[in-house]
């Protein structure tokens, strides 16, 4: 049942995506109401998982599978459009690739991203990729950052004169909020990468084996 919620989320996800392309003024609405409403379920999947007490491995990496694809998609395609710079989604990418390439290392050992056995050894780490604080501080920070990217290309790229886009962004308080979200999610998603590497570091480069030291014989063995 949580991965078909998962599943829902990627489908509707593509559809929002479709009518930012191809939507008009009037459709510029549906677009932000669902895409904080697609990020707003994020945690839906894995609540519905634990009542369900059908949590496991497969469910936790697909959960974040599917967080990493709505990310994205919603970089790429503002980007595409001329929203945030090309460099914002290729830096998300490579974030996403080699932190995703070390936690399955940490898969074959038996650890997981989140959870009891999970890869974190500081609490640093712990605090900033599962802690409460500064997981919903992201959550809220990338779903401000969207809705608002989704209204700024709607005004952008459709005659936006009488209609109710013309007020919102011509209000300086919600541009410069919104403007201020893409940016402390795009800072978040790098600073939220950095201790996954490090804790992980002894996966990716291995300690290295001091070979025994040779006994020295002293001529009184037995054998002698």
């Amino acid at each position: 049942m949580a991965n078909l919620i998962t599943v829902g989320r990627l489908i509707a996800l593509f559809l929002i995506m479709a009518l930012v392309y191809w939507g008009t003024a009037g459709t510029v609405a549906i677009t932000m109401v669902g895409l904080a409403l697609v990020i707003a379920s994020d945690g839906i999947d894995g609540w519905v998982a634990r009542r369900r007490n059908a949590t496991s491995t497969f469910g936790a990496v697909f959960d974040i599978a599917g967080d990493r694809i709505v990310e994205t998609v919603c970089w790429v395609v503002f980007a595409d459009l001329g929203a945030v710079p090309i460099w914002v989604p290729l830096l998300v990418i490579t974030r996403g690739i080699i932190v995703d390439a070390v936690r399955s290392l940490g898969l074959k050992e038996g650890l997981t991203p989140f959870g009891e056995r999970n890869m974190a050894k500081s609490s640093l780490t712990r605090w900033l990729t599962a802690g409460r604080f500064v997981r919903a501080l992201y959550g809220y920070a990338k779903a401000f950052a969207f809705v608002f990217l989704a209204g700024w290309v709607g005004r952008e790229t459709n005659p936006s004169d009488g209609t109710w886009l013309e007020p919102l962004h011509d209000n300086v308080v919600y541009t410069v909020l919104g403007w201020s979200a893409v940016w402390l999610a795009v800072a978040l998603t790098i600073i939220r990468g950095i201790p996954v590497l490090v804790d992980a570091w002894d996966f990716i480069v291995p300690p290295r084996e001091v070979p025994a030291e040779t006994p020295v014989r002293d001529g009184t063995d037995a054998d002698a």
